[in-house]
């Protein structure tokens, strides 16, 4: 049986923000898509409006992706949606960093954007529940 590679796609209303934030969380490295994007607006295929220039790059304005740089993890994709989060995930990244560097983690997510929420605790399971600059919930344990 052959095994599927996959993608875990978030909704977003700011796509680049949450890939650069997400990106350094998980130290992937931000996919760069400027000279795909040149070429699908030189056959006609997009226009300029289909695209978005970040640190001098052209990126796709609805979308912007990560991944992982030994090719290990699932890929992380960002899409644009016109809705806002308005209720609890229902599917959720838990980031396993270990009990002794957790409270490190937390203070270094905190800085790049994320807000603690809560401590959680089953059995002698503990986490920390956080949310990302868009209120994406994610657990560090």
């Amino acid at each position: 049986m052959t095994v599927p590679t996959f993608q875990i796609a978030i909704d977003a209303a700011d796509p680049h923000r949450l890939n650069r934030f997400w990106a350094a969380v998980v130290d992937y490295d931000i996919e760069d898509h400027h000279d795909l994007v040149e070429q699908v607006i030189a056959a006609g295929g997009a226009t300029r409006d289909d695209a978005v220039e970040i640190d001098g790059r052209l990126a796709w304005r609805t979308g912007a992706a990560c991944r992982d740089r030994q090719g290990r993890g699932p890929r992380l994709l960002f899409q644009q949606v016109p809705e806002a989060k308005s209720v609890k995930n229902r599917v959720h990244l838990d980031l396993h960093v270990g009990e002794e560097r957790r409270a490190g983690e937390v203070q270094r997510l905190v800085e790049l954007g994320a807000t603690m929420l809560y401590d959680g605790q089953q059995g002698p399971q503990t986490w920390v529940t956080m949310a990302d600059p868009e209120g994406n919930e994610f657990c560090i344990s």
